[in-house]
């Protein structure tokens, strides 16, 4: 069974990223192949980063950095969750990233991303380079949510249309598939 981690990085009081967040979670808990951890960075209030030692020696000295360490360390993959704010991602993914260095080595990371006319693509080609640059293994496909508001329901759930579905289902499976693929490669 692969273990997914989810990470929200959409931080804001009336974040549209929530409904999106529980849709994508909804999706990984039906799938059987997953043991989804579900980690919104609001909850989670990282604070910016504060270890004094560099991530990839692993001497970490806060609580709050280690329990951060064990979860991405636990997982064989990722679905990174943000919103496009100026051309770029939000800043809680970043900061929740720089500060691991070899939990996120050779592990595959998909994204949903959503914004106004661009769905939060350029967030998600800006994000790219980092992931990149820690060892994450991107995957093809991401899910890109044009003007998410207008895909709430009444009841404030997001509501997926066909492609966003079917790229989701495209970035499960091939997290499952390069999870095992690059499981001989983790040091």
């Amino acid at each position: 069974m692969t273990k997914l981690l989810i990470v929200l990085g959409s931080t804001r009081e009336g974040r549209v990223g929530l409904p999106i967040a529980q849709w994508v979670k909804q999706a990984a808990e039906e799938d059987d192949r997953f043991e989804v951890d579900f980690a919104d960075l609001a909850e989670i209030g990282l604070p910016l980063l504060d270890e004094p030692n560099h991530p990839r020696f692993k001497q970490y000295v806060h609580d709050h950095t280690k329990a951060w360490s064990a979860r991405v360390d636990a997982a064989d993959g990722f679905l990174f969750l943000f919103p496009e704010y100026n051309f770029s991602y939000s800043a809680p993914i970043k900061n929740a990233l720089d500060y691991l260095n070899n939990e996120w080595v050779r592990k595959p990371v998909g994204f949903v991303n959503w914004g106004g006319n661009s769905g939060g693509t350029r967030a998600q080609a800006t994000f790219r380079i980092p992931a990149s640059a820690v060892g994450l293994v991107i995957t093809r496909g991401n899910v890109e949510i044009n003007f998410p508001q207008k895909q709430l329901a009444d009841d404030g759930v997001f509501e997926p249309n066909e492609q966003q579905a079917t790229v989701l289902r495209a970035q499960l499976n091939e997290i499952v598939a390069l999870g095992e693929a690059l499981k001989p490669f983790r040091g």
